[in-house]
């Protein structure tokens, strides 16, 4: 009974303050990273699963690719690059606009996928999103 009572209390509370205290809004009150958007079409998955879970994807497809010979290029590093390499530079790194790099600074996680691979867009990737930046 007494957690029925507390939450009728932090209801009260927060209409007499008139905040809603649903989770949506909430969360929409939290600052989100500004980054250059995607340059269209569609991704192997929707916006909140590659949020979640890209690393594990991309372990998954390097796992296939490496280990067993498995090479799918619209699941390749390079094909999301190429999507999402900024206008500006053709690069998903570079400043905090850019893709990977405003995200990563954003949660404060360690970006290390660069040290080995190009962070640029192929020739094909740039030429498409209209920078003419060839890598």
């Amino acid at each position: 009974m007494t957690g029925v009572w507390s939450l009728g209390l932090l209801l009260s509370a927060a209409a007499a303050f008139g905040q809603d205290p649903s989770p949506s809004l909430a969360s929409s009150r939290v600052p989100s990273p500004h980054v250059d958007a995607a340059q269209g079409g569609t991704c192997i998955q929707p916006p909140a699963v590659m949020r979640r879970t890209h690393m594990e994807l991309l372990k998954h497809q390097r796992d296939r690719s490496v280990r067993e010979g498995h090479r799918e290029p619209k699941l390749s590093l390079n094909a999301c690059i190429d999507c999402h390499a900024s206008r500006s530079n053709a690069s998903v790194l570079g400043s905090e606009q850019n893709f990977c790099q405003g995200c990563h600074s954003y949660a404060a996680v360690t970006l290390d996928c660069f040290e080995c691979h190009n962070p640029r867009a192929s020739a094909k990737g740039a030429l498409a999103a209209g920078t003419g930046v060839k890598p």
